[in-house]
């Protein structure tokens, strides 16, 4: 087993090499520790300092468990999201303001679905603020032996003043096993249920790997994809601290590979500790933005298998720019390879299946229940008012529309009416005037109708054509039918007369 472990694993480990300026490269720090012993198995830039991403939730936690020991609270206290907590952005759980929840399920919660709203709403219910709680984490971060963490807030969003390191997270992790052995089972819940929302673990380890049980992943475009894991095997667990890998996919991988590895060697007397790693002369974390969240792609999520960021036939060559070799420590000269060339077309096995644990709002099952069917409610009337809403808009519009089409359609009637109106009253051209003209002086009539007047008619008609050339001869009067009987009387009595 060992054998096919380390003939997978042959070469150095992930080296990130920031391209930016310094040749020196920067390694990305990776740990396997025996969790009994604080045997360190493996270190790799250990104590360089790192953006920690949502591993924070680890410090959050143990600071919550341990004012509960002390009794200063208790699992059943109710914490209020405030509207600063519910403004934070995603992974969140979506809570509206003033919403409450126990400390218990806001610590399932953060372990599972790793809801930054309900990690603030934490800080700020123990810690009386934000600022309050940082305080309390770098004190209890002190106490419990961890050197290069310093601590701004309680979820883990991009702060670049928050910082940690390998080794801290390994003896966080240790401190958390031993301090609160009753909670175990906080750091491997495979999934939640919300009302009818399944979410899954965002470590992909968990029901994927034999004998995983814990504990947090994280990741922002700064830090990469980080987790801190332990997994058990015959009586035996192991602590793998791997950070800054460029998906969340190549992470697990790797941290398997480093379960591999670790359960194939003991800590002997001559393995150093946690406590016993040297100080590191980084001054602060690098960068890691530009590799990991590259703008032509889809940013990365902290959840499900994921991609592995390079493909195609000139990847390796790019990758190797980033997951560069290191130099092995001398008692591991045989240790593997992790970079991206040994785990492309690598994956683990299927999550196997999943055993979501209730969550809820409110102080019991009861209440939560009742609050979700009102919030239920609400959305649904606030759902179907948004219908109504756009349908009076769209029937609006189209009414709207409508008018406008009208008037457009009005507008064109009244300007053709116009037009003809101004056609008929418009002066005739002079070429038809002088035709008419013309045609006047060959007897043509200038105008005709179909509704000349009948007494117009005759006189039209009687009008000559033209005058003749020369003037006729005067013509006998008529004698009117009334005046001849007359002189026919007259010339008979001249006759008798004579006679």
């Amino acid at each position: 087993m060992v054998k096919r472990v380390w003939g997978r694993l042959i070469g150095s480990l992930a080296a990130l090499g920031l391209m930016a300026g310094a040749a020196a490269a920067v390694t990305a720090p990776i740990l396997v520790v025996d969790a009994e012993s604080g045997k360190v198995l493996y270190s790799q830039g250990a104590t360089d300092p790192w953006y920690p991403a949502s591993i924070t939730k680890l410090m959050t936690t143990y600071v919550a468990l341990d004012m509960v020991r002390q009794g200063k609270v208790s699992l059943d206290t109710l914490l209020t999201v405030s509207p600063a907590a519910a403004a934070e952005p995603p992974s969140k759980m979506g809570f509206k303001p003033g919403t409450q929840i126990t400390l218990d399920n806001a610590l399932k919660i953060i372990m599972v679905k790793s809801a930054n709203d309900v990690s603030w709403a934490i800080g700020e219910g123990l810690g009386g603020s934000v600022e309050g709680f940082a305080d309390m984490m770098n004190e209890t971060a002190h106490r419990i032996g961890m050197r290069e963490s310093r601590w701004y807030n309680p979820n883990g969003l991009p702060e670049p003043r928050q910082w940690t390191s390998a080794r801290d997270m390994a003896i966080l992790a240790r401190a958390l096993m031993r301090d609160f052995p009753n909670q175990q089972a906080l750091f491997s819940i495979s999934a939640i249920q919300f009302g009818k929302s399944v979410m899954a673990n965002h470590n992909g380890l968990l029901g994927r790997y034999p004998g995983a049980d814990g504990m947090k992943t994280g990741f922002i475009c700064s830090g990469g994809f980080n987790v801190v894991a332990t997994a058990t095997r015959g009586g035996r667990r192991i602590i793998a601290v791997v950070m800054g890998q460029p998906s969340a996919r190549e992470r697990d991988i790797k941290a398997a590979d480093l379960f591999d590895y670790g359960f194939g060697q003991s800590a002997g007397w001559t393995a150093p500790t946690l406590e016993s790693l040297p100080p590191s002369n980084v001054a602060a974390p690098p960068d890691m933005r530009p590799y990991i969240c590259d703008k032509r792609k889809p940013m990365p999520v902290d959840e499900g298998p994921g991609a592995l960021t390079a493909s195609g036939p000139g990847a390796d060559s790019a990758t190797t720019q980033l997951l560069g070799s290191a130099t092995p420590d001398a008692t591991n000269l045989a240790f593997a390879a992790l970079g991206n060339a040994n785990v492309r077309g690598r994956t683990l096995p299927p999550r196997g299946p999943l055993q979501p644990i209730p969550v809820w709002i409110g102080s019991s099952p009861t209440e939560g229940a009742m609050a979700l069917a009102r919030e239920e409610q609400e959305a649904q009337a606030a759902k179907q008012a948004a219908k109504q809403a756009a349908l009076e808009a769209a029937q609006r519009k189209r009414a709207e529309a409508k008018a406008a089409k009208d008037a457009a359609r009005q507008a064109a009637s009244e300007k053709a009416a116009k037009a003809r109106a101004a056609a008929v009253t418009a002066p005739k051209p002079a070429a038809k005037t002088a035709a008419k003209d013309k045609g006047a002086d060959k007897g043509v009539p200038a105008a005709t109708s179909a509704y000349t007047s009948v007494e117009a008619a005759p006189k039209a008609a009687a009008k000559p054509a033209a005058k003749p050339a020369h003037k006729p001869a005067a013509k006998k009067p008529e004698t009117k039918p009334e005046a001849k009987p007359a002189a026919k009387k007259a010339d008979k009595k001249a006759k008798n007369d004579e006679s």
